[in-house]
């Protein structure tokens, strides 16, 4: 059964379990051997139990939706062996949307197979795009299937990127990309600083190995090894994104070489002492001399 969408969460019922049409364990192998063969994401473990998507003949769980509605679909378990199973299930990934079972632990009876309903919640401000993620349901032996799960929200695409807080520490520059939209980005980078006597930096625009999820603030940072010793310069980063607008930040940094400054400032500390010493010599050989 594929998902139902929903304006609001509908109460999910109870794993609904449904005795299985099976024979005799002497004519059992027979009839698994006839029956259809399951999708690969839903093979049959060891231990004679599976878990698919229910209704059969799809490998994975697939919805679409608009942000704000509730999703639902049924994971079915199901045991072909001759002893009672205890299965736990859980979500994994779908980039943090809410997903809630029915029951989490269910015990399935011999030659029975459980329906367990599902939810994935939309909020109302998820943004557009595909999240993929899984149902993993695992048998108190140790045992689990993962069954895939996609979630595509709609909605309009939007591209956008700022960089922020730009700044100069040392050899290195660090600035943070966030992208403000509601597409994946990947940003391309432009660096540029201008001093005094004119350009100290110039990178053409380069492709950062990043991948920026809508929403995402990542920090950064550029290599400048070869930063002038002796200067005071402007910074600009432009960063660029298919489809997004241009974006840059500034910032401002002062290069001064402290240990000749450190030098420089001791010597004049020296030479203003000496001219002190001189000066008071000078006005105490006055006074001797006014006495006499």
């Amino acid at each position: 059964m594929p998902y139902a969408r929903t304006a609001r969460a509908t109460r999910a019922a109870r794993a609904l379990l449904l005795i299985l049409p099976l024979p005799l364990p002497l004519s059992l192998p027979l009839l698994v051997a006839a029956a259809p063969a399951a999708p690969a994401a839903a093979a049959t473990a060891g231990g004679g139990w599976s878990a698919a998507p229910s209704g059969g003949g799809r490998p994975s769980f697939y919805a679409e939706g608009a942000p704000g509605v509730v999703l639902q679909d049924t994971v079915a378990v199901t045991n072909r062996g001759t002893r009672p199973l205890t299965v736990r299930l859980r979500g994994t990934g779908l980039g943090g949307l809410p997903l809630a079972f029915a029951e989490t632990a269910v015990e399935v009876p011999a030659r029975t197979r459980a329906e367990v309903p599902f939810t994935v919640k939309l909020p109302a401000d998820t943004p557009p795009g595909a999240r993929s993620g899984a149902i993993v349901v695992r048998a108190s032996t140790g045992r689990q299937f993962t069954v895939p799960l996609l979630v595509r929200v709609g909605g309009p695409a939007l591209s956008a990127l700022t960089v922020e807080h730009v700044a100069v520490h040392g050899d290195r520059i660090t600035y943070e990309l966030v992208n403000r939209g509601t597409t994946d980005l990947v940003p391309r980078l432009a660096v540029r600083a201008d001093g005094v006597l004119g350009t100290v930096l110039e990178r053409a625009p380069r492709t950062l190995p990043v991948r920026l999820p809508p929403g995402r603030r990542l920090r950064l940072d550029e290599p400048w090894p070869d930063r002038p010793a002796l200067d005071a310069v402007t910074v600009r980063l432009t960063v660029t994104a298919p489809g997004a607008a241009r974006a840059t930040g500034d910032a401002e940094a002062r290069f001064v070489p402290w240990d000749a400054a450190g030098a420089a400032a001791g010597a004049l500390s020296v030479g203003a002492g000496a001219l002190a010493v001189v000066r008071r010599r000078r006005r105490e050989a006055d006074a001797r001399g006014t006495d006499t």
